[in-house]
């Protein structure tokens, strides 16, 4: 098989690579960026966190909205910029995983085959939906699993743009049980610069620099009722109160949190805890934790278990999982038991699912080559990826 490109094209970030390898080789977002010192708009070439550029204020071009392709000429641009000067790849003499939100429209499908076989003349092609692709990479991560022995699991991708909760058989993703809600970071950071800009500085323009405290400093509650009284508390009381400092632009162009302890407070709040009680039972309730769990594999029962990936740069947040879980157990019979498994890098584990599929002796007879795109078009061609 000729060289294989895995594209993971997320409206946040593209994470692109050859197949075979553990890790993607770029990592960059999928946009362009124009800071108010440049006339044009810029390539990214690494992940905005980890430049030196002040992005204070800068304008933003994204090709994707709500996870689906709104402007193929944009995407082109970035792909070319992507597949030329970053991976260094002939597209002519190379086949490309791609992956696709579920239930894409046909409109945007022949979009993308038309960029994928006659603007970049890739001779073959394999569109892959996340949810499959993240659970082949955890069944094969943990042969003796519970994935892998149960072969099913129910995974919850809440990225950029939306949240996707999708059962998964088999490696195959069952479209009828998926549910979708337009909810992920971009909205998160989106309301966050309205509260900020409502209550202190108006800060609607700074998408990168609110991603950051959005990042840095947001977390999900246990206890909601209990955290809002911790947050209307003043001085040392108040263990979610800390202090972002804002870029000046002369002496810092990014923002920092100042005290990173600080931000990290709430940790030491468990589920039904009272502040003054936390610090003293985290330990030992981590302890009991670890021990409850080890027993449970012990004596797991494959058809009593409720298991869930999650996958997707938003379930980073501190404390997701226990929530998740909180809110679920009460929603699934006393008999079944609910694991929760997060992955090692949530931002990742679609890429590294896509990188095993390509790596695979099968993966050549599931790709549509160029010639059969040309001879029957896109909507037939499609119809090989729903197995």
């Amino acid at each position: 098989m000729s060289n294989i490109v895995v594209l993971d094209n997320g409206g946040g970030l593209i994470k692109a690579g050859h197949g075979g390898e553990r890790d993607p080789a770029v990592v960059i977002p999928n946009c362009l960026y124009r800071p108010l010192s440049s006339k044009k708009f810029i390539h990214p070439t690494t992940t905005l966190a980890d430049t030196n550029e002040d992005l204070t204020s800068a304008a933003i071009r994204r090709p994707i909205d709500r996870g689906y392709l709104i402007n193929p000429d944009l995407q082109r641009d970035i792909w070319s910029h992507l597949f030329t000067s970053l991976l260094h790849v002939t597209p002519s003499s190379s086949s490309l995983l791609l992956t696709e939100p579920l239930f894409s429209l046909p409109s945007i499908q022949r979009s993308t085959d038309e960029l994928v076989f006659e603007d970049f003349g890739f001779n073959s092609l394999y569109v892959a939906d996340s949810p499959s692709l993240v659970h082949l990479y955890e069944a094969s991560r943990r042969p003796d699993g519970l994935v892998s022995e149960a072969r099913c699991s129910l995974v919850v991708d809440c990225g950029f743009s939306f949240t996707h909760a999708a059962p998964v058989f088999q490696n195959l993703t069952l479209n009828y049980g998926v549910k979708r809600i337009d909810l992920g970071g971009k909205a998160l950071t989106n309301y966050l610069k309205e509260l900020v800009s409502y209550r202190a500085v108006n800060v609607m323009d700074e998408t990168f620099l609110m991603d950051d405290v959005k990042e840095k400093l947001c977390f999900v509650s246990l206890d909601v009722e209990r955290d809002l009284q911790i947050a209307r508390k003043h001085g040392k009381d108040n263990l979610f109160r800390c202090t972002y400092v804002l870029p000046d632009g002369v002496t810092h162009t990014k923002g920092f949190v100042k005290d990173p302890e600080a931000a990290q407070r709430h940790l030491t709040l468990t589920d039904g805890d009272t502040p003054s009680q936390a610090a003293g039972m985290k330990k030992e309730t981590d302890q009991l934790e670890v021990m409850e769990r080890t027993e449970e594999r012990k004596k797991a029962d494959l058809t009593k278990n409720v298991v869930i990936i999650l996958t997707g740069g938003s379930t980073l947040f501190p404390r997701f999982a226990e929530r998740l879980e909180k809110d679920l157990r009460p929603l699934v019979p006393d008999v079944y038991q609910v694991k929760i498994t997060t992955q090692e890098d949530p931002i990742l584990g679609v890429w590294r699912g896509g990188s095993l599929l390509a790596s695979s002796p099968e993966y050549e007879s599931m790709c549509v080559t160029k010639a059969e795109y040309e001879e029957l078009g896109s909507a037939r061609c499609r119809r090989r990826f729903f197995r």
